[in-house]
């Protein structure tokens, strides 16, 4: 990879000197595995948020709401999530550190959901499994000292 990235000027020792985090000259680390699938579940999860924005925005469109102003702002949460998950997957793709936290505090959002499935006079026992599982895997995946490694700074000074 080397060849197609030429290295910074006035250092051709191949070392990186730069201490501030510029990437120019480097060549990027092989992605593990576990953190390619972490960013596929991601992706997974963006896919299913985006398409229940479009569903929700269809329902706006031809169902009338009992109130406008919660159903807008339900479709309006809905894509944030949607953009957020996106990010999130994204991040997770280019071995970012946040992208972990974010990873975590999005299946504990979701995990929160699932538990509500469970329960109350609309119980939907499916859903909940649905979202419990790939929201567990989600979190072990972000928490794997494969992952924590490949997405935490400067991991060559700490070994």
């Amino acid at each position: 990879m080397n060849d197609i990235v030429p290295a910074p000027q006035g250092d051709h020792s191949g070392h990186d000197s730069d201490d501030h985090g510029d990437h120019h000259g480097r060549s990027t680390p092989a992605r593990p595995p576990l953190l390619i699938a972490l960013a596929v579940l991601l992706f997974l999860e963006a896919a299913l948020v985006a398409g229940l924005t479009i569903w929700l925005i269809v329902e706006l469109l031809t169902v009338v709401p009992d109130s406008f102003v919660s159903a807008v702002a339900i479709v309006v949460l809905v894509a944030l999530a949607a953009v957020w998950v996106t990010a999130t997957a994204i991040g997770a793709l280019q071995a970012r550190g946040w992208s972990r936290a974010s990873a975590v505090t999005i299946q504990i959002l979701q995990i929160a959901v699932a538990v509500g499935s469970f329960q109350g006079f609309y119980a939907r026992p499916d859903l909940g499994w649905a979202l419990l599982i790939p929201a567990l895997a989600g979190i072990v995946l972000a928490l794997t000292p494969q992952v924590v490694k490949a997405t935490t700074r400067n991991t060559s000074q700490h070994e």
